[in-house]
């Protein structure tokens, strides 16, 4: 396992990059960083979302150890440049999302844990919150606070192509009569990174765009394409339970939300209704952004900067380091 370098994106200095066991024996690409100046503020774990990699988080993971933080993370199953579930790569696929569950769990108790300091601190986007969320309501969950970016808890609708209930019914009856690992209609082995810059839904960013485009380019084994109907089924049913009038209300880890005002991808009126529940949290409009956040514009990742290290208790001054 190695992580890619780039002269536009070079790995950030003093990383191990090794891989884990998944819960059935899959290998999971994950790299870990101390952090690169003081005063020591326990430990970021970034949950990528889908179709990422390690490699897309170099420049965020070099804002946060100038911020006192070690850093955490591992591409997700089936993506990056952890082991691919199917013979074709580029497929998305899972089965059930419990299966993001126990291997973030692993990552936890048997990675993080043992080598980076304490409190952990969950930095998720848009799978990513996703999964995050899903354990939140854990009295024991490792993490201390969560900061959630876009997080996927409704697909938003222009991403469907159908009525909420037709699509649904489509996943359920595809997956039952064998269709579970074929592409959903209409999508297929291009990366959402690939996509002419113009079209994208991603980033306003030209220059974050390209860098991403060149990383894919350089090494096109980290690219995912389209999910799969199992994979649609497997989020829809998902969204549904966080979705639930009463599952924030339950939510026991205090966490930041934000959301995208321009996000196409997943829905940001849901991110507003469900942070409005919460018991110890809230959330930010992020306006003019598209659904990645941290590729954004400067002036955008500067104002995310700035609610972060007001949430994180983090004084205002210069941030040097490598």
């Amino acid at each position: 396992m190695k992580l890619v370098s780039l002269s536009i994106n070079p790995v950030p200095s003093g990383a191990t990059v090794a891989a884990f066991d998944g819960y059935d024996g899959l290998k999971l690409r994950l790299a870990l960083w101390d952090a690169t100046r003081g005063p020591a503020r326990g430990t970021v774990v970034i949950v990528q979302g889908r179709g990422e990699f390690i490699e897309k988080y170099f420049e965020v993971i070099a804002d946060l150890r100038r911020r006192g933080f070690a850093v955490a993370t591992f591409d997700l199953r089936g993506q990056g440049g952890s082991q691919r579930i199917l013979s074709n790569r580029r497929k998305g696929h899972v089965v059930a999302f419990t299966e993001y569950d126990r291997d973030l769990a692993i990552f936890i108790d048997e990675i993080v844990r043992p080598t980076l300091p304490d409190p952990i601190i969950g930095l998720g986007h848009s799978l990513g919150g996703h999964i995050l969320l899903r354990g939140a309501q854990d009295e024991t969950s490792p993490f201390s606070r969560m900061i959630l970016l876009s997080p996927m808890i409704e697909i938003h609708d222009s991403m469907l192509g159908a009525s909420r209930p037709l699509v649904t019914a489509y996943a359920s009856t595809a997956s039952m009569v064998g269709l579970a690992t074929a592409y959903v209609r209409g999508v297929g082995d291009q990366p959402n990174d690939l996509t002419v810059f113009e079209n994208n839904r991603l980033t306003a960013d030209h220059v974050r765009w390209s860098r991403i485009k060149s990383i894919i380019e350089a090494a096109p084994d980290l690219a995912l394409g389209g999910p799969t109907i199992g994979w649609l089924r497997a989020a829809l049913r998902s969204c549904a339970m966080l979705s639930r009038p009463d599952y924030p209300k339950y939510v026991c880890v205090p966490m930041m939300l934000f959301g995208a005002g321009a996000d196409r991808v997943v829905s940001t009126q849901a991110i507003e209704d469900f942070a409005v529940d919460l018991k110890s949290g809230g959330h930010i409009l992020m306006p003019g952004s598209r659904h990645e956040i941290l590729q954004e514009t400067d002036a955008i990742r500067q104002r995310f900067w700035a609610a972060f290290d007001a949430y994180m208790g983090i004084e205002a001054g210069p941030l040097e380091g490598v």
